[in-house]
């Protein structure tokens, strides 16, 4: 009997061994699902991509399929190394380090993106590109999208496409359903000038705050409440605290890809073509999957208790009328002319 206790006990202590060296590895490689089926030691080139968020998230997933079609494209020439999940630092580190060329691309969140050129916030203003159909007339029409396009050259930055992670709005720990409502709330907003200028605007309380520490100031009562989009409260679990979203939709969140451009010239022409086709077809593929994961997404939080609620006509209409010194002064940033021409063509 003794013996057969010290086998079970034994067979116990290396199971629990293995399961913990399981969640150990588990923990240590978040990114094992989407390891590449492919050897790219061989590679000629390189293109390092970064991104700060996970890529569950479809706009993020993009750098995946964006590295396996260049490589198939390429013959295994040209590899993309996507390194999402903040692996290369944050996000205004990383936009240093692409100026310099240490980094030669990354998917940058519209709220970053800012600090690169004015005229990128425009996508980042309130209800001027907030839907998903005014997004795909803004990207597809020349004469809205190249100007945006080309604002960042002067810093020697390519702005080739976009991807996105959903609707902005507000998740909160109490309902908000009026303006009125909204001023009781501390919104943590991102690292962001026109973010902090509107909110100004709006008379709201609000923390500027980098998104890793969002999670302890939502548990600790810091903050009240997110200037974020359903598809990322979600993912993220940051409705297990604030059970509520106000569907705001003032804006599309999204990962703006920008890319070196001395590095950029450097490459063939043949690999030229493949990387700028790949990126711009997945790039479009993924803006339909992300409507997809959208509805997905509220779906699955309204199905786990998450109250959805969306301001009166008449309140939305205020917050726009609210911001109408912003107008003026990011307008001026961007471009008034441009700004006028983009709001027009908008429905604006």
């Amino acid at each position: 009997m003794k013996r057969s206790f010290l086998l079970v006990l034994t067979l116990c202590l290396t199971m629990a061994v293995g399961v913990s060296a399981g969640f150990a590895a588990e923990k240590k490689d978040p990114l094992a699902a989407w390891k590449a089926k492919f050897d790219p030691s061989g590679a000629e080139y390189t293109y390092i991509l970064s991104n700060i968020s996970h890529p569950v998230i479809e706009g993020v997933g993009a750098g995946y399929r964006i590295r396996d079609r260049v490589w198939e494209a390429s013959e295994g020439r040209l590899y993309v190394d996507f390194r999402p999940l903040a692996q290369l630092g944050g996000e205004k580190d990383v936009i240093n380090k692409l100026k310099l060329g240490a980094v030669h691309g990354m998917l940058s969140s519209s709220v970053a993106a800012q600090n690169v050129a004015d005229t990128l916030g425009i996508v980042n203003m309130p209800y001027v590109v907030d839907t998903f159909d005014k997004l795909d007339t803004f990207r597809n029409t020349p004469e809205l999208w190249q100007p945006f396009a080309d604002s960042a050259l002067k810093s020697g930055i390519m702005t080739v496409d976009v991807t996105g992670y959903g609707p902005y709005g507000w998740a909160t720990n109490t309902p908000v359903k009026t303006i009125a409502d909204a001023k009781s709330i501390n919104f943590r907003i991102a690292q962001a000038p026109l973010n902090a200028d509107f909110y100004k605007a709006w008379g709201m309380k609000f923390t500027v705050m980098p998104w890793p520490d969002v999670p302890q100031a939502l548990q600790t009562g810091v903050i009240t409440g997110l200037d974020h989009t359903a598809i990322v409260c979600n993912i993220t679990k940051k409705f297990t605290i604030a059970k509520n979203f106000t569907e705001l939709d003032y804006a599309q969140g999204l990962f703006i890809h920008l890319m070196n451009k001395r590095w950029f010239n450097k490459l063939p022409e043949d690999l030229q073509k493949i990387l700028i086709t790949a990126i711009e077809e997945e790039s479009a593929a993924t803006r339909e999957l992300t409507r997809k994961q959208h509805d997905a997404q509220v779906a699955k939080a309204k199905e786990a208790g998450v109250t959805f609620n969306k301001l009166s006509d008449a309140e939305k209409q205020q917050l726009v009328d609210m911001i109408a010194p912003v107008y003026e002064t990011w307008g001026e940033k961007i471009g008034m002319d441009y700004f006028k021409k983009v709001q027009a063509a908008l429905g604006n």
